[in-house]
């Protein structure tokens, strides 16, 4: 059995990021940059009015000042020219300054008649232009890897690109495992119950930007499973859910290694999610991961998130961490020989899923939570839609008042001082 650590540490050894390919720009929000892509133009490419008004040489600009309109400009539509000193271009938001004027006069500060204005006594300081390159010059560059979003998509667009290259989105292959699974919609047996592991780390795969594919039910027989292995062998990563303890019907350890998987551990010091397993297997990396649903989306977000990540090419690490205080010890409703804590200020709203030795792990929930008074007995006062207060146990010899957290999911390391 290893720690939290090592074992993200073998993990990350089992998968390497992905190559590169080009999809259409429409494809590319949520994929990642997979090398740097260089403006070949200035955004705006010329300079802009920023303002309806009369584009006008800004050293000829005094209150009571008249000129002659000799032109119109309009967002797409250039005025061809040049400007004397005492004449004016009407122009609208987006036109390109005509060439002699670099001020624009917003239309509110002049009086027209026919084709004169003049201007009134406003400041008229601010000149209402767009500069070239503004956004953006010739040469700039969106650097990879990053995670594009439609922000980053817009900004692609404007300059030019319609094809980005991005990182292959990896395949993962996701195996449901026992003869105690029917799939959704169909109609379970007295002693069945619905795969719904399947689809929660689907989701959870095509949200970090993978692709899953959802496999058969591998049944708990050496045949079935090995066939099930078969369909999975060009995906980059296999998943497999359940039948990795030591159960006479846990079968996925021994028909892996049979079909040639290279182990690379077996059990993790956490709960839940002790009996995790994993390896390679030919070109894919495999991980095995608990059949129990907490366990399962648990082992998803702390061991199978970063691995997509690292193979989508931003890099091999855990989530990021903050740090949370504790409350004021409860040691009324604390088991024997512990202590039980609250954690008070939360900024986000988090429940407990797991612990490890040294850790906690928390995963967000739909509601916020609030710390509660305690009342007597074992009670505790509910909170926002019934929820109750986050409360936990440290072993006795404990004395630290913070925690580390990481989001997602929430991972809680105490800080422990020992008598």
């Amino acid at each position: 059995m290893i720690s939290v650590a090592d074992a993200l540490s073998q993990l990350f050894a089992l998968v390497s990021p992905l190559e590169a390919e080009e999809v259409p720009l429409t494809q590319a929000c949520g994929r990642v940059l997979a090398r740097n892509v260089m403006a070949a133009r200035n955004q705006p490419p010329f300079a802009a009015s920023a303002m309806d008004g009369y584009a006008v040489k800004a050293a000829t600009i005094r209150p009571g000042q008249s000129y002659d309109v000799i032109g119109e400009a309009a967002a797409g539509h250039r005025w061809d020219g040049t400007v004397g000193p005492s004449q004016a271009v009407r122009i609208f938001t987006g036109a390109p300054l005509p060439d002699g004027t670099d001020h624009v006069i917003i239309q509110e500060n002049v009086a027209r008649k026919g084709d004169v204005i003049t201007i009134d006594h406003s400041a008229n300081d601010k000149s209402h232009v767009r500069p070239a390159g503004a956004d953006f010059k010739s040469g700039d560059v969106i650097k990879a890897p990053r995670l594009l979003s439609p922000a980053d998509v817009a900004l692609l667009a404007s300059m030019n690109i319609d094809a980005v290259p991005v990182i292959r989105r990896p395949v993962v292959a996701i195996i449901a495992t026992g003869d105690e699974l029917v799939q959704p919609g169909e109609t379970p047996g007295d002693d069945q119950i619905i795969a719904s592991n399947s689809y929660g780390l689907a989701a959870l795969v095509e949200t970090l930007g993978a692709q899953a594919r959802l496999l058969p039910i591998a049944r708990d027989t050496t045949a079935s499973l090995a066939l099930t292995f078969d369909l999975a062998a060009d995906a980059d990563l296999i998943v497999t859910i359940g039948g990795a303890s030591v159960g006479d019907h846990d079968l996925v350890g021994e028909v892996a290694q049979a079909k040639g998987m290279d182990r690379s551990f077996y059990k993790v010091a956490m709960r839940p999610g002790k009996p995790l397993m994993a390896g390679r297997m030919g070109k894919a990396a495999m991980i095995g991961l608990p059949g129990n649903p907490v366990s399962a989306m648990v082992c998803g977000h702390i061991f199978l998130a970063p691995m997509i990540r690292k193979m989508l090419g931003l890099g091999a690490a855990p989530a990021q961490r903050e740090t949370q205080t504790l409350a004021k010890d409860a040691p009324q409703t604390a088991p024997a020989n512990t202590t039980c804590a609250r954690i008070s200020a939360l900024t986000g709203s988090l429940s407990l899923i797991a612990r490890t030795a040294r850790s906690l792990q928390f995963l967000p929930t739909p509601t916020v939570l609030r710390s509660a008074p305690q009342r007597s007995g074992t009670q505790r006062r509910r909170t926002d839609q019934d929820h109750p207060p986050l409360m936990f146990c440290f072993p006795s010899n404990f004395r630290g008042r913070h925690l580390a957290v990481s989001t997602p999911p929430y991972s809680v390391d105490t800080k422990q001082e020992h008598e």
